[in-house]
């Protein structure tokens, strides 16, 4: 089997299917909100992200109220879903930077799953959504395999956008297992997912 770090990062964070027709009709809701547990582990990526964005990890929304669902905002999201996944091009952080773990935006056009978060959320946020609502989130693949998603809060439920699909999924749709995201009142901080399924807030680094 081949374990490069291309290898690795096309197998956990690539892009699949971009090539797919556009899917405006929002789907039946999701069955609410993820169910988020204490405060957990920060991922190494991301405490190396602060460290250097210092500014970017310590906001605190005023307003914690998931955003409303809406058409504008559901096209909106598939929108940005469709055209960063299309305009970054899938590289692993040891061809990128010479180190794994490296969590920052794709400015230079490459980027494995972290980095497609980030630019989601940023362009979501400059689009004038809170923070509170755009989550960065790890999970496990079916397969087992680390991987990392944004979670939209909304009135409807929580939506994940991905870069592994265009497809906007409700969380609980994705197959994923989810282990911790961003806190809503913090962004520096971690919450532990309750899913059903035993957290294991230390499994992805």
């Amino acid at each position: 089997m081949n374990s490069s770090p291309m290898a690795r990062t096309l197998r956990l964070c690539a892009v699949a299917g971009l090539a797919i027709s556009a899917h405006w009709a929002v789907p039946a809701w999701a069955a609410g909100a993820m169910t988020t547990g204490g405060l957990t582990s920060q991922p190494i990526g991301h405490y190396d992200f602060c460290k250097t964005r210092a500014s970017e990890c310590n906001i605190r929304p005023a307003n914690l109220e998931p955003a409303k669902m809406t058409d504008v905002l559901w096209h909106r999201l598939t929108n940005v879903t469709a055209r960063v996944n299309a305009a970054v091009k899938p590289m692993s952080d040891l061809d990128n930077y010479g180190k794994d773990e490296v969590w920052t935006y794709p400015d230079n056009g490459f980027g494995d799953c972290e980095d497609y978060v980030l630019e989601k959320r940023r362009q979501l946020y400059r689009m004038g959504m809170s923070l509170a609502d755009l989550l960065i989130t790890v999970v496990r693949k079916p397969d087992g395999e680390g991987h990392s998603v944004l979670t939209v809060r909304t009135d409807k439920g929580d939506y994940v956008l991905d870069n592994l699909t265009d497809r906007v999924k409700a969380w609980d749709a994705t197959g994923y297992r989810y282990l911790k995201r961003q806190a809503i009142d913090n962004t520096g901080r971690w919450v532990s997912i309750r899913d059903g399924q035993q957290v294991l807030v230390g499994s992805v680094q």
